[in-house]
């Protein structure tokens, strides 16, 4: 087991919800949350009723794998305005791409709407300091987040975003399928682990592009539809090879899996990297013993 420091902190309202920043911290504790070995893990939990919060290392950065469809959601939703009327064919991308994670819907608005524009969009209207646009710009799923850039963009949609664009996005999150589009079962971390009903967004890479045969999820999701848009933004992404030339430097190496998401009362995000030689189910099994660990403070049996 590895050993890492649980930082409880009672925060001075809703502007601390960049965590652990310093001057917002009062009256800091120290408690043992134990990981597997070979994990590397970041944590940030905000309860929205009392202003209190904690985590470990909560500004270092990930790939945020799926967890950018919440940006580009946000973004596609804030450049058309609060009484703009979603037409069907981008609900068709918006719905299956927050509730079944269908890479191919975030690919078609990501080319759309900016490419790595959307992430600079949205880190500078959240304040995002941890979060930068991918290397590559085809590549959406390695742009860097943090624990605690997650926590405030959860903080941003449910208390400073237009109702609207808060009930789109939150309404599809406590839709979200046991399967994803790509078959693989996202019902780790939190909707396994935690009580009652949560809103919820996953992400994972490395695990390569689907399941291996005989343990696919094949239940409950939401593909979209296969049109010429989807196709050429499929084709877009994976030619796009243009580089930045100030890249963040994360990990994009190791097996990523990460649990977010809230249920109205707290927000919890669970930023997880694993060996390459972890099989899913394994990963699976650690962060969501990991999410209920840090929601409930045990730090006991992981």
């Amino acid at each position: 087991m590895k050993v890492v420091r649980r930082l409880c902190a009672l925060m001075l309202g809703p502007a601390a919800v960049v965590m652990m920043s310093g001057a917002a911290v009062a009256s800091p504790a120290s408690e043992a949350v134990d990981l597997p070995d070979g994990m590397t893990a970041s944590y940030a939990v905000f309860d929205r009723e009392t202003g209190a919060s904690w985590g470990h290392d909560v500004h270092k950065q990930y790939r945020s794998a799926s967890v950018v469809k919440l940006f580009i959601a946000l973004d596609y939703l804030e450049s058309h305005g609060p009484e703009y009327v979603i037409p069907p064919e981008d609900l068709a991308l918006l719905e299956p791409m927050l509730r079944s994670s269908d890479d191919d819907a975030a690919s078609v608005l990501w080319v759309r709407d900016g490419w790595e524009q959307i992430v600079v969009r949205m880190a500078a209207e959240i304040g995002l300091p941890d979060t930068a646009p991918p290397a590559e710009r085809g590549k959406w799923g390695y742009t860097a987040i943090s624990a605690a850039d997650v926590v405030r963009t959860y903080q941003y949609i449910l208390t400073e975003a237009h109702p609207n664009y808060r009930d789109f996005i939150m309404g599809n999150l406590y839709q979200a399928t046991r399967c994803a589009a790509d078959t693989f079962d996202q019902s780790f971390g939190i909707p396994s682990a935690l009580p009652g009903a949560w809103a919820y967004k996953q992400g994972w890479s490395g695990f390569g592009a689907a399941p291996a045969p005989g343990e696919e999820c094949v239940e409950q999701s939401q593909v979209v539809p296969d049109t010429q848009e989807v196709r050429d933004a499929i084709a877009a992404v994976n030619r796009d090879h243009a580089r930045s030339k100030t890249a963040p430097d994360i990990d994009l190496t190791s097996r990523a899996m990460h649990t977010t998401g809230t249920d109205d009362e707290k927000i919890v995000v669970v930023l997880t990297l694993e060996p390459t030689t972890l099989s899913w189910q394994d990963s699976a099994d650690r962060i969501t013993d990991l999410a209920e660990a840090v929601y409930d403070g045990d730090s006991d049996g992981l």
